[in-house]
């Protein structure tokens, strides 16, 4: 209902992920309930879910319904989480505003005369708005970061292939050219809590198992702890 009433007022969602409350039941049923157990979560368009289309923003893959979900969707779900919408983005997302010829404009939730970013416009615009409280961007040269900053959040580009990008999204082009900078998927939420608990749950044996191309370290929360009992020193809490 809130992800509907942000829609409304910014045109963020690009699409409903139908199955959900299906997803829930069985989910109830496990005795495992994993990290994201009932966390509804969004996901950028270019994110494959089975039974949706990745457009991209372009009107030839508007035929093309995905067979299957991308890993970064699987193991999601395998951690109880439940993708429920996908969010707006630039068309080829190679932009810093988040407009297409399909979906339109998305604005920004704090100011409508403003811009949510981009490429991830889509999820900022929906986070920000209150409409999730989870979502998956990706960013190459700042599409999770920028986002974030234009609608007050936190977001993680993470480290090259810590969470492969490709195959987990369609990358509906094939360049000829490699560019000198990885692009990633990543987590954008309201607090930097919510990003640790995602990353957490991403980087288990399902991920391992499923891309073996991603080095099977899990999230070392000892690190994370030094970090913030560094930062609590520096300003003297």
């Amino acid at each position: 209902g809130e992800a509907l009433e942000v829609n409304r007022e910014v045109n963020c969602v690009t699409d409903f992920i139908h199955g959900c409350e299906d997803q829930l039941q069985k989910l109830k049923k496990q005795k495992e309930k994993g990290l994201l157990y009932g966390i509804p979560i969004s996901i950028k368009d270019h994110i494959n879910c089975k039974g949706h289309i990745s457009s991209g923003g372009m009107v030839k893959f508007l035929g093309q319904v995905k067979e299957e979900d991308s890993i970064i969707v699987q193991v999601l779900k395998h951690q109880g989480g439940i993708p429920f919408v996908k969010t707006n983005i630039p068309q080829t997302m190679i932009n810093y505003d988040c407009s297409n010829p399909i979906f339109g404009q998305t604005l920004n939730p704090l100011n409508p005369q403003k811009s949510p970013g981009g490429s991830s416009g889509g999820e900022g615009a929906l986070i920000a708005g209150g409409g999730s409280v989870l979502g998956i961007g990706s960013d190459v040269a700042g599409s999770i970061r920028l986002p974030s900053s234009f609608c007050g959040l936190c977001g993680l580009k993470p480290t090259g292939n810590r969470i492969r990008y490709i195959p987990a999204s369609v990358l509906f082009f094939h360049p000829p050219w490699r560019l000198p900078v990885t692009g990633m998927l990543g987590p954008m939420a309201r607090d930097v809590d919510s990003l640790a608990l995602c990353m957490k749950a991403l980087l288990c044996q399902e991920m391992f198992q499923l891309d073996p191309t991603v080095p099977p370290i899990p999230f070392n929360e000892q690190v994370r702890l030094r970090c913030l009992q560094q930062q609590s020193m520096i300003s003297g809490d």
